[in-house]
């Protein structure tokens, strides 16, 4: 007969009562108890009898700065054409990450389709840690440049010094070390901009509980500052400024409100402090719509600083809620397809913060067709 420790025994019968109640709490699960309701199945639909306006395209012509290679075939890439026609989108910036040969066959393959798509490169890390490195990004960069590429992006650090740049990772390497400093001195000498990834929004590293407002999008993405030699928030925003410091001549834009825009006056204090740095507000309209007031004082204010970006699968939906936040002064709605589980609300901008937003910024950093 096989024996157990009373360890083991408790554990077996734990483990036997959990499945229990999971197995009656599935079969009793009643979505309209609010005991029961789970976050995920919350689709709340506003009932205030209040204007809307379902924008159709954005009122001036569009540059977005932050888009990817979502389209991997010429009819998907004509099909992402007509959605940019459609909105007033004049040109797309594509973040390809990608050097060599697979930046090759991207450009190609964009270009092919439209000159519409500005292709942009990544760093090829792929001879770090040897004496050829840098030199070796460097010619590479210059090879890409010479092949079509306008800048660089998108670069990514979320703690780790992980430079992402496609399928390459090289960790405990961040944006501000010495090593850096050739490559983006080329791209300076280049006429190149490179555009940062750092970090992650708050929610993201705030505990996973009941307290965090943004906890649908913080569990997928959630950051875990026990990891060993992993920067925090503030240390990545440090890494940014250190890099500007260390780079007067290079153009950086910081994506996405460099993830600190729950905190518009260090925000603020960051772009005071550094003149070639901007920022762009991809994938960030839904984190923003949670705060209008505050985040319209913030366009308006930093209106020469802010450009337009998406981040997103390009659809129809993606630009109209877009526009509908940007423009409108539109209260309490959702997207629930698109956002968080809280209601959003629009900005209403003026019409010159938006064709500096939209296009004017963006001629500064990429010039003129």
């Amino acid at each position: 007969m096989k024996l157990y420790t009373h360890t083991t025994l408790l554990f077996i019968l734990i483990l036997l009562t959990g499945c229990q109640t999971a197995s009656r709490q599935g079969d009793s699960y009643n979505p309209n108890d609010p005991a029961q309701l789970r976050l995920a199945d919350y689709h709340p639909q506003s009932v205030f009898n209040i204007p809307v306006n379902e924008l159709q395209q954005a009122k001036y012509t569009v540059i977005d700065m932050h888009s990817h290679a979502y389209a991997e075939t010429k009819e998907e890439l004509e099909a992402w054409v007509k959605a940019m026609d459609a909105n007033n989108i004049e040109k797309v910036i594509v973040h390809t990450g990608a050097y060599g040969e697979e930046f090759d066959r991207l450009y190609d393959l964009y270009k092919s389709v439209s000159d519409r798509f500005e292709m942009w490169c990544g760093f090829d890390m792929t001879a770090w840690g040897k004496p050829e490195f840098p030199a070796s990004a460097v010619a590479e960069l210059e090879r890409c440049f010479l092949k079509g590429a306008k800048g660089v992006g998108e670069l990514s650090d979320k703690g780790l010094g992980e430079i992402i740049s496609r399928q390459v990772k090289e960790p405990g390497l961040h944006f501000d070390d010495d090593l850096f400093v050739p490559l983006f001195t080329k791209c300076a000498e280049l006429g190149m901009p490179v555009n940062m990834h750092l970090g992650d929004p708050i929610w993201m590293y705030e505990p996973m509980d009941n307290q965090n407002d943004g906890y649908m999008n913080a569990w997928d993405w959630k950051i875990d500052l026990t990891v060993p030699g992993i920067l925090n928030l503030d240390q990545l925003v440090e890494s940014l400024e250190n890099t500007c410091v260390k780079n007067p001549n290079t153009t950086f834009i910081a994506c996405h409100f460099i993830n600190i825009a729950h905190d518009y006056e260090k925000l603020g204090q960051v772009l005071d402090r550094h003149a070639n740095l901007y920022i762009d507000n991809s994938a960030r309209h839904l984190e923003t719509a949670a705060t209008p007031r505050a985040s319209k004082k913030f366009y308006e204010k930093y209106s020469d600083r802010i450009m337009f970006g998406t981040d997103n699968t390009p659809s129809l939906d993606m630009y109209r809620l877009n526009w509908r936040i940007l423009e409108t002064e539109d209260e309490h709605f959702y997207a629930h397809e698109q956002s968080y589980h809280w209601p959003l609300h629009g900005f209403g901008l003026s019409d010159a913060t938006l064709e500096k937003l939209y296009r004017t910024n963006a001629l500064k950093i990429i010039g003129e067709k």
